[in-house]
């Protein structure tokens, strides 16, 4: 018997030192560093705070970090994938309002000033734990999961619930409730006296509460049974449970030493799962009513084989070639502010190999910035292991974003904004040890500086990154950048024949911006309506 409970003592222990993530193949550091400009450049902050008010809790915090290679991607995408199976999403959501009854419990644990009722709630805060595993055992063990992480949480469920001390700890609070919900007392008032006895009675106690002792529901607000208080007992309540207490020692003291035993009874790597689950399930959640709305999302596919498979490649000659595709791409910041009120207009882009960097011209306000935040977000919610906001997509592994996105000065500085501009750029162009490729956003830079002096600085940028292997894309009003280059491909914000913005974005050579005459019709500045106004 001995040797039995020292190997059982030897496998809870290895457990509770055990490392399981849902979110992380491996432990890596979660420590709160400064937040990546990307975040605030991307509009990711609108993204996640929509995320956050569709399901009701913050989890904002498991979108700070991001997986630290590809392997931990896949890992992630595979969980989602689970996820999204038929009755998957159901049950995590029923395991997560038992994991709620728990904290609830505990939490009138720790309000609660008397050993023996902080004890009751410790038994329902277990009872709530026990319910929660088992019912999630059960629901997992009916749905054929692929992904590793799925797999091995139900692996380490079916072995955790079966142990010896589980079940001896499951069978206990099943007894003790059972006989705690079983005590039936009767109170006699008689004579200024209350007599306590055990028995069946007519009545209940609250009713007895209301008639003898009114002043108790004028202090406390209402009538509870002392088995389920949601708060201290009163004098009254502690006065009867003493009486009780001596009348049954035994039960009593297979409470307290079940408090003592149990105290420290949560698995961690199952508490840990009970959060970090939140990250895919508010995501699904958010990603559904989205849907309703008529927004479109996709799995993002790695492998041209897995691309071409789903049809997430251009259907154009050459797709061997492809090595970056988005079709149906979209501002989901824009669509989650607009909603089904307005129009948002998607677009289709691809990169072939040896094209590293788009560069992006066009009249202002022709969906520039829009197009260059889609693709950030997209490369984003694909690094997240997550669905991203396209009819289909098609990237390879990236290994950072980095974004710069044109900011006002600073005045606690007191820097100009092309010295802002640098600080923020220099630590983007420090040197890296990593083999794969960054994916960089860069708007509208040096736009303070003059023209010739912009052009020369900008090439100097882009050569850096093409020389380092990145990729990304350069929102700019100078066509000069986008002239020929094996590593660069042209994009133009297109206009219509009348000269107005279409917000549509295509491969093609740089040309003029029509911003000019586009301002002078939006504000009837032309000859004809000035003559018409004047006269």
């Amino acid at each position: 018997m001995a040797d039995s409970w020292k190997k059982e003592n030897r496998r809870q222990t290895a457990w509770q030192n055990s490392f399981f993530s849902i979110l992380d193949v491996e432990e890596t550091s979660k420590e709160d560093e400064i937040r990546p400009a990307f975040y605030t450049d991307l509009n990711l902050d609108r993204i996640i705070d929509s995320i956050r008010r569709e399901w009701g809790e913050d989890i904002s915090p498991f979108y700070r970090y991001l997986p630290v290679d590809g392997a931990g991607e896949d890992y992630r995408r595979e969980v989602y994938e689970d996820i999204k199976q038929p009755g998957c999403y159901d049950s995590l959501c029923t395991f997560l309002e038992g994991m709620k009854g728990r904290k609830e419990a505990s939490v009138k644990k720790e309000a609660v000033r008397m050993g023996l009722q902080k004890a009751f709630w410790h038994i329902r805060e277990a009872a709530c734990y026990c319910d929660a595993l088992g019912q999630l055992l059960e629901a997992l063990g009916r749905i054929p999961l692929h992904s590793k992480g799925m797999r091995a949480l139900l692996a380490f469920l079916k072995e955790y619930l079966a142990s010896e001390e589980f079940v001896r700890m499951q069978e206990a609070v099943g007894h003790l409730l059972a006989e705690a919900d079983a005590f039936r007392l009767v109170l006699t008032y008689e004579n200024d006296r209350i007599t306590v006895a055990q028995g069946e009675a007519e009545g209940a106690y609250e009713q007895f509460l209301a008639r003898c002792c009114p002043c108790q529901k004028q202090e406390r607000g209402m009538e509870e049974s002392p088995f389920g208080v949601s708060d201290n007992l009163s004098e009254l309540e502690g006065e009867i449970f003493k009486i009780i207490q001596k009348q049954n020692p035994g039960f009593f003291k297979n409470v307290e030493e079940f408090y003592k035993r149990y105290e420290m009874y949560v698995q961690k790597n199952l508490l840990r799962f009970s959060e970090e689950i939140s990250f895919y399930l508010s995501f699904y959640c958010f990603e559904q009513r989205m849907m309703e709305e008529g927004f479109a999302f996709t799995r993002p596919w790695h492998t041209l084989g897995e691309a071409l498979e789903h049809n997430a490649m251009p259907g154009r000659d050459g797709a061997e070639d492809i090595i970056i595709c988005a079709q149906g791409l979209y501002d989901l910041a824009l669509a989650c502010a607009a909603g089904r009120e307005r129009e948002i207009v998607s677009n289709d882009v691809f990169g072939r190999k040896g094209e590293q960097f788009f560069v992006l011209t066009g009249p202002n306000q022709g969906g520039k910035t829009t197009f260059a935040r889609s693709l950030g977000q997209m490369v984003y919610f694909a690094k997240m292991g997550l669905d991203v906001p396209a009819k289909s997509a098609f990237l390879p592994y990236y290994t950072d974003i980095l974004t710069h996105f044109s900011v006002e000065e600073s005045v606690e500085t007191g820097r100009g904004k092309l010295k802002e501009e640098l600080a923020r750029l220099a630590p983007m162009m420090e040197p890296v040890s990593k083999s794969s490729a960054a994916f960089v956003i860069i708007n509208e830079l040096f736009t303070t500086a003059a023209n010739y002096d912009a052009c020369i600085m900008g090439k100097r940028v882009l050569e850096f990154f093409l020389g380092r292997g990145d990729m990304g894309i350069y929102v700019t009003h100078l066509k000069e950048l986008a002239e020929e280059h094996p590593g660069i491909v042209s994009l133009r914000a297109m206009v219509d024949e009348a000269g107005r913005q279409t917000f549509r974005i295509a491969r093609g050579k740089a040309a003029d911006s029509a911003s000019a005459v586009n301002q002078v019709r939006k504000y009837r500045l032309t000859y004809e309506a000035l003559k018409e106004r004047l006269t």
